[in-house]
């Protein structure tokens, strides 16, 4: 078993999961993959099923009934992971929105410069978005610009869902109080995070719009995170945040201030 491991929650990626997981398991660093598909009618369960004899003990499938959510699909990855103790665990699309090379450098993050939590993010050196529409792009933007605002939260990608959490940062968090499921719930993984102390760190990438498949965006998953940030801020005054303890000394490089951001 690696010490890393891959969350990929899918719904109808025939046409990317095999890419994307032959694509994971080409990389230098080694990762064990998981994907959690949420009943696809298409057979992308079918597809990764089919490639499991081929990366045993990397490869892995959970199959839920029905299109759950993707904040309670990544929920259950997280216990999955940790009930395995896996120290490193990522969030990563399927459809190559999110590049795979750069799993290395949040990887490297973590488990070499000392920090609990790396985003991937599209906003910390300007704004690095490919194919997106002007609308899409000026919308996501201004989300995070909004979240900061209600927030004070010091991260320029509030709803990036490319990371790697630290176990400990799993497990400090209160996976069972997690409330949102889309937008919102990348969000309130992170002012979370940021909560409890965590360091945390942007690491710069080059979001790519899908080309295969569709987009799981709706109007739903907008407003949740709209109206949610409000709510979330309101709840956390009414909730103790005990500092996160002192992480171990790691290989390389320094300890950095706990919320460092950049």
């Amino acid at each position: 078993m690696n010490d890393g491991l891959v969350l990929i929650p899918t719904y109808n990626e025939r046409e990317n999961a095999e890419l994307i997981l032959r694509k994971v398991f080409s990389l230098p660093k080694e990762f064990d993959v998981l994907i959690i598909d949420d009943g696809s009618p298409d057979g992308t369960a079918a597809i990764v099923r089919g490639l499991m004899a081929e990366f045993p003990n990397r490869l892995f499938l959970e199959e839920r009934s029905g299109k759950l959510g993707l904040g309670t699909a990544y929920i259950h990855g997280f216990r999955w992971a940790l009930a395995r103790g896996y120290q490193y665990v990522f969030e990563m699309d399927a459809d190559f929105s999110h590049n795979p090379d750069d799993l290395v450098r949040l990887y490297d993050a973590c488990a070499h410069d000392g920090y609990d939590l790396a985003i991937g993010s599209r906003y910390i050196q300007g704004v690095n978005v490919v194919n997106w529409p002007m609308d899409r792009v000026l919308m996501s933007y201004f989300a995070s610009a909004y979240v900061r605002f209600i927030t004070g939260m010091p991260i320029r990608d509030a709803t990036a869902g490319f990371k790697c959490y630290t176990a400990r940062v799993l497990r400090t968090i209160e996976l069972d109080r997690i409330r949102f499921v889309g937008y919102a719930f990348q969000i309130e993984m992170k002012w979370l995070a940021y909560k409890y102390g965590f360091r945390i760190k942007e690491v710069p990438i080059i979001f790519t719009d899908r080309t295969r498949g569709s987009s799981k965006m709706s109007k739903g998953i907008v407003q949740e995170a709209f109206l949610g940030v409000i709510k979330m801020k309101v709840d956390s005054w009414f909730r103790r945040f005990a500092p996160a303890q002192p992480r171990a000394a790691v290989s390389t490089g320094s300890a950095t201030p706990a919320r460092e951001t950049r």
